[in-house]
């Protein structure tokens, strides 16, 4: 319901207590910050609005009436009562605002985000963490909507809306069995024949299968044979190779135990260009609060070690020492 016609707003209360408890209309005007004539023409509308007279000025200073001191008794009360529900809605917006939403693409929320919410939960302890796990495009579309405040996206474009930075990189790998024809074979696999090749295959949507299409599209062939199967999972994607039911094309962050293993083989492909960026996308333009911008911050920090890590192991791999001093 809409407060009585004769209640002053909150900040005339105020300047009323400050001139009961300073003894002064100009110290109180200082203390609000406003000049001693606008503190007075706050008082005097004060005293049209309530009816009675507020305050007695003199050459000593300015004191309240005894009906002013009602006034200020009850005002008193209000402007706590203001403090109060001021204070509650800070720890509120301070509590949302340490409420992180996250939405993460499968690969990058299986062989990633681990480690990068560890560093998080050391830097950011405060922050409670809620994840969605989806695929490339629909994290996008929970960015674009305000139903995610992060998000991590494997395909190779960015929509408009969002911005982007460059966490990780990862290459797409083609798989078989040990048992499969092509883990024998002499020669990389060209284009044309994998296009021709039924393939396990992840569904429409996610960030493996754009990359994978997108560069067949982008060598002109824009037809492909249809897959053995589609599955929304690497883990049953990985598994369904393994059993021989088809080749796969993988993240290599997925693969490296399963070679590693002798349980898939690696087949070389010929004019393909596999590789790809893994992204943190925001929404454009928005100023992040401070809990946000330290998630950030620790992500990037851990997504930077772990590129260190892997150079360093992938140089030990081919023989190689550490990088030449400058």
């Amino acid at each position: 319901m809409p407060l009585p016609s004769h209640v002053p707003e909150i900040g005339a209360l105020d300047l009323l207590l400050s001139v009961a408890r300073l003894g002064s209309l100009g110290r109180a005007a200082r203390e609000h910050g406003i000049s001693q004539p606008a503190a007075a023409s706050r008082i005097r509308n004060m005293e049209r609005l309530i009816g009675v007279p507020l305050i007695v000025r003199s050459a000593t200073g300015s004191r309240l009436t005894d009906e002013g001191a009602v006034i200020a008794d009850w005002a008193g009360r209000v402007v706590d009562a203001a403090a109060a529900l001021d204070a509650g809605i800070t720890a509120l917006r301070e509590q949302q605002a340490s409420r992180i939403q996250l939405a993460c693409s499968m690969t990058i929320a299986e062989y990633l985000l681990p480690g990068w919410l560890a560093e998080v939960r050391r830097r950011v302890p405060a922050a409670a963490i809620g994840l969605q796990v989806v695929n490339s495009s629909k994290v996008a579309e929970l960015v674009l909507g305000g139903g995610a405040d992060l998000g991590f996206v494997e395909g190779a474009d960015v929509p408009a809306g969002l911005e982007s930075q460059v966490l990780a990189q990862d290459e797409l790998l083609l798989v078989v069995p040990p048992g499969h024809a092509w883990a024998r074979r002499s020669r990389p696999v060209p284009a044309a024949e994998l296009a021709a090749t039924p393939l396990i295959s992840r569904e429409p949507g996610s960030g493996t299968r754009y990359v994978l299409d997108h560069e067949l599209e982008r060598l002109g062939h824009r037809s492909r044979s249809a897959p053995i199967m589609e599955l929304s999972s690497t883990t049953a994607i990985k598994a369904a190779a393994e059993a021989g039911i088809g080749p796969a094309v993988l993240s290599s962050l997925a693969l490296a135990e399963d070679v590693a293993s002798g349980k898939l083989v690696v087949v070389p492909t010929e004019g393909l260009n596999l590789g790809r960026r893994l992204r943190l996308v925001l929404r454009a333009g928005e100023q992040l609060p401070p809990a946000l911008r330290d998630v950030v911050a620790a992500i990037t920090a851990a997504a930077r070690g772990d590129e260190a890590r892997r150079a360093t192991h992938t140089r030990r791999d081919r023989g190689g020492g550490p990088p030449p001093r400058p």
